[in-house]
């Protein structure tokens, strides 16, 4: 290994660690792009098993971020033109085949690795681990600023020099002002944006999410997923953001990285690793150890139910979730308390007391005792109708819970969404899918949707003392809609 210094085209100098196998090239080459506020050691391991296995391998920091020089561009053109700028000098410099060129990362370094596939054809081959498809909704998903989302800024001030774009994006973030600024700015920085320069490309394209990543919802990964028109695979686990990577990064044997090389030694060396002759879909439903395969996103989904809050006379086979009759189908809680909260660590939900849930605070709709289990598999849908009480920008998380024999609940998922500008009394009719799980509910257990107005994960919350009120009338009654295996 030696330390370098890539100049990029506006003579900003990245850092990067340089591995190169003892053995006449030409090689295939792998580049690998640090996480956000990460310095380029973060590989190094990872980078050690590349090289022995005959890759060329370049870890670089991102411009603007310790050593590397210029400010933080946020997956912007600068960024971009510095993927296209690192491969010139891997290909000046190495003996690195100009036909076998590979980028990965994880998060921030994922994220480039797509914009990078979209923008350089010599890219043939990308591992984008707890990466982003649409910056938008990882940051104002379903018009709900997240807290995360926000944690860039802090962290982006500790590690490196945020450009004066960037800080101007945040600002507005965090003050609730020009929102469609924000908008803009994170749009011309999604891959999902670039989509049709990938598909023309045609890289073959790794990606591999968490179901309760809270930087990164799998929501908007498997719908660029499936629009992917070049060689695919998708992978969802259990965890939280960059949680299923980190044992790789360790040296700790475990299946993504494992897979991540099976990946680039297919396309990149011409191995069979059999990959893929395996199905492009592999997800690992939460608390299994298991994997399921699919052809497709949508095959993981065979059918689906609905459940419908309050007593809604239907067909007995798509259920009800009940709390009890109200004869003006409509009830009402009290905003600004945090009754649950919708935290999960390293995939694992604490257990939560439904019965301890107050119900002023919160509403709670219950399920009858399932005679089967239920087997989640993608985006639930919650179609439901609300009134606030006082005009002004309304937030609502609603949490689907599997509630035990005892009464305890463990997260399945959740949703937050806003009402912007709302208008005190007016009936506001809300559909919405909650993020993506793969999750059995046990037979003997009981589905528990609770509804609330205050979590600490997003920042856009009614915290005055208002009231909240729930409709579901015979003619447009709420209901939750589950995709089941």
């Amino acid at each position: 290994m030696r330390g370098v210094d890539i100049k990029a085209r506006d003579g900003a100098a990245l850092v990067a660690n340089l591995f190169v196998p003892d053995t006449p090239g030409p090689l295939p080459g792998v580049i690998f792009i640090t996480s956000w506020a990460f310095p380029n050691i973060e590989y190094l391991l990872q980078a050690k098993e590349f090289t022995e296995a005959g890759y060329v391998v370049l870890l670089y920091t991102p411009r603007g971020f310790y050593g590397s020089g210029g400010t933080i561009d946020m997956g912007g053109p600068k960024d971009i033109g510095d993927v296209s700028d690192v491969i010139d000098w891997l290909l000046a410099n190495t003996p690195t085949d100009p036909a076998r060129i590979g980028v990965g990362g994880i998060s921030y370094g994922a994220g480039l690795s797509l914009l990078g596939a979209a923008f350089d054809a010599r890219i043939r081959a990308v591992a984008s681990m707890s990466g982003w498809a649409d910056l938008p909704s990882a940051m104002l998903g379903n018009q709900t600023r997240h807290v995360r989302g926000g944690l860039l800024a802090l962290t982006a001030a500790l590690t490196g020099r945020p450009s004066p774009e960037m800080q101007e994006m945040l600002r507005h973030f965090f003050d609730n002002t020009d929102i469609p600024a924000v908008i803009a700015f994170t749009e011309a920085r999604s891959p999902a944006r670039y989509l049709d320069r990938i598909n023309t490309n045609r890289p073959a394209i790794f990606m591999a999410n968490a179901y309760d990543d809270r930087v990164f919802a799998p929501n908007p990964i498997a719908d660029f997923f499936t629009e992917l028109r070049g060689p695919k695979r998708l992978e969802l686990r259990p965890g939280g953001h960059g949680t299923a990577e980190t044992p790789g990064l360790l040296g700790q044997p475990e299946d993504l990285w494992r897979n991540v090389h099976r990946w680039f030694d297919h396309f990149l060396r011409g191995m069979n690793t059999g990959i893929t002759t395996e199905e492009p879909v592999q997800i690992q439903p939460r608390n299994q150890r298991g994997y399921e395969a699919y052809p497709s996103w949508r095959a993981m989904a065979t059918g689906s139910a609905q459940y419908y809050l309050g007593e809604v006379q239907r067909p007995s086979d798509e259920g009800a979730l009940v709390t009890r009759a109200w004869t003006d189908w409509r009830f009402s809680i009290v905003t600004g308390v945090d009754t649950v909260a919708s935290e999960v660590f390293m995939g694992e939900a604490q257990p939560v007391s439904i019965a301890a849930v107050n119900r002023t605070n919160a509403g709670v709709w219950q399920s009858d005792v399932l005679e089967g289990a239920l087997r989640l598999r993608g985006a639930a849908h919650l179609h439901v109708t609300i009134a606030p009480g006082t005009s002004a920008s309304t937030t609502v998380i609603a949490y689907l819970y599997d509630t035990d024999k005892l009464g305890m609940g463990r997260l399945v998922t959740h949703i937050p969404f806003t009402i912007p500008d709302a208008v005190a009394g007016q009936a506001y009719p809300v559909d919405t899918d909650f993020f993506v799980t793969a999750y059995d509910v046990p037979e003997g257990h009981r589905l528990t949707l609770v509804v609330d107005t205050v979590d600490p994960l997003y920042v856009d919350m009614e915290n005055r003392s208002t009231e909240l009120t729930f409709l579901s009338p015979p003619v447009d009654p709420s209901y939750v809609s589950l995709p089941l295996r």
